[in-house]
């Protein structure tokens, strides 16, 4: 079993340390950037040289790992993290014919170079691991956790989920045609019926084991598929409802009219008091969103209340015991996360 002590996020809203989820920052030409805060804990010669996706990784990990010195592991999921930084490499070869190149570009060009920073800074010489996985890199890092806890109990473990805006992965996946081609705010992403989203980033950070005393919450059960096909997806949704009472489902759409279809199977399924929530419209679309949505259930959880500003569907109930998170990826990736009070 998971246990999840804390939780730390950076999005494009304010969800870092002083968290307000009654101000919606506005996206800006079909981007939701982050928020990116001050980074008092990290040295200024260090920040300087580092990539947006190691900065957000680092500023996310940094309370947890300040906090507990004897961390395990560091297992985190990404799949765009270090784009900016890989083009860029690639950039000044060509522009300096493979001549003299700036080497910071290149050692954060890879994808473990969050996982790796926070090593370095934090010295942890224990496992270390970046999952890179598309849509399910988050999931596949929940995975490794929960093994790692089988083999290695008692023990504490940084699970996060990274991704980052670059320039030149906007302009692949736009041309691909998964973001939105009209100007959208996504004040109204969910009545936009088109195809496409909006771009997104952000980072969230855990400090989990497998200890129930004091935890804020418990990942009971983790599903992946990879499908097109709506009634597998049916069918996933009805095990998972008949085998746990839920309380909340949140729901993973984006604004896609092309993949609408699959949400609505899901939520065709669900009991009248069951209240449903998304959480796009505040971060955007990005492969790792899985991460802030258990951020955003952690944190219903803890309050025992759900943010107006997320509510699709509401509840009479007053106190909410088992969430269940579905995310659609680009149509094909799919994952379910149940998620528990502790």
């Amino acid at each position: 079993m998971l246990y999840i002590h804390q939780s730390y996020c950076i999005s494009p809203q304010q969800t870092f340390m002083n968290v307000d989820w009654n101000v919606l920052h506005e996206a800006m030409d079909n981007k939701l950037k982050v928020v990116e805060p001050a980074y008092e804990n990290i040295p200024r010669n260090v920040l300087r040289r580092m990539g947006k996706s190691v900065r957000i990784g680092v500023g996310a990990a940094f309370p947890i790992i300040n906090e507990i010195k004897n961390i395990a592991g560091i297992i985190i999921g990404t799949a765009t993290a270090g784009k900016e930084d890989s083009f860029t490499f690639l950039k000044q070869v060509m522009d300096y014919d493979e001549g003299l190149l700036t080497p910071t570009n290149f050692v954060q060009s890879t994808s473990n170079a969050i996982a790796a920073q926070i090593g370095m800074l934090s010295a942890n010489k224990f496992y270390n691991i970046t999952h890179v996985h598309k849509g399910l890199a988050f999931e596949n890092a929940m995975f490794d956790a929960a093994m790692q806890l089988k083999e290695n109990p008692q023990h504490d473990y940084l699970l996060g989920g990274v991704d980052e805006i670059s320039d030149d992965d906007f302009n692949l996946n736009n041309l691909a045609g998964w973001y939105k081609k009209e100007i959208v705010s996504n004040k109204d992403l969910y009545e936009s019926n088109s195809s496409g989203s909006l771009a997104g980033e952000g980072s969230a950070m855990f400090l989990i084991n497998d200890k129930k005393e004091n935890a804020a919450a418990k990942v009971v059960a983790i599903k992946t598929l990879f499908t097109k096909d709506e009634e597998e997806i049916k069918q996933q949704t009805k095990e998972l409802i008949s085998e746990n009472k839920i309380d909340v489902f949140i729901s993973g759409e984006n604004g896609d009219n092309r993949l609408q279809r699959f949400y609505n199977a899901c939520e065709s399924l669900l009991e009248e008091d069951i209240a449903i929530v998304h959480f796009k419209h505040l971060c955007g679309e990005y492969p790792t969103t899985t991460a802030f949505a258990t951020f955003l259930a952690c944190d219903i959880l803890q309050k025992q209340s759900i943010p107006n500003i997320v509510i699709k569907k509401s509840t009479d109930k007053t106190s909410f015991g088992n969430i269940l998170i579905y995310n659609n990826y680009q149509g094909e990736q799919h994952s379910f996360i149940l998620i528990s009070k502790a």
